[in-house]
């Protein structure tokens, strides 16, 4: 079955992003308020990365990932949802979604620390502690975001990689900063940034 197709819209895709950054500031806020370590990770950790660069070349997410640890679980639990919102779990994802009804990628997803995503993975996520602090919230170190996006390696995280290569971030110096399959996959798309 096809999609409805509304109305082009500037301000719909504008109300898009900004949905995304008053989902992560009031995650952020509520983690912080209830004492919960926690970073920023995935899409919008690389697009503050990037920014620091170039603000031309960020790119939007549609989700908001943060990084906890999982003994603080239910601590991040309660403050979530004392902030409004809903706890769902799916797929082997905790998410916290903006309201009952609202969509899975209208969430904040959650990324144990010191974790395999999936089994069989090439390294765990980092700690909470390696982040640093980015006025309203913490986000992961550079090296960790690159270490998880190297890891996940699917195609939004190679786009991801790609996008911190561009800006300079990202380059043939970091080879000797990893090993192992990491380095490998660093390697592909430094040789192959098209491909």
């Amino acid at each position: 079955m096809a999609p409805e197709v509304g109305p082009f819209s500037l301000e719909r895709a504008v109300n898009a992003v900004e949905r995304v950054r008053q989902r992560l500031l009031r995650a952020a806020r509520a983690l912080g308020e209830a004492g919960v370590d926690y970073a920023v990770a995935g899409g919008n950790a690389v697009a503050l990365w990037v920014s620091r660069v170039d603000e031309a070349a960020v790119r939007n997410t549609q989700d908001v990932d943060i990084l906890i640890r999982r003994v603080d679980f239910q601590a991040a639990k309660r403050a979530l949802e004392s902030a409004g919102f809903v706890h769902r779990h799916a797929a082997g994802i905790d998410a916290f979604l903006d309201s009952d009804g609202a969509k899975f990628r209208d969430a904040v997803h959650i990324v144990y620390a010191n974790e395999l995503v999936k089994p069989g993975e090439p390294a765990m996520s980092p700690d909470v502690t390696e982040s640093e602090k980015a006025g309203a919230f913490r986000v992961l170190s550079l090296r960790a975001v690159v270490a998880i996006k190297l890891t996940a390696f699917r195609d939004k995280d190679r786009t991801h990689l790609r996008d911190l290569i561009e800006v300079g971030l990202v380059d043939r110096t970091w080879l000797t900063k990893l090993e192992g399959e990491l380095k490998t996959r660093l390697q592909l798309l430094l040789d192959n940034p098209e491909g």
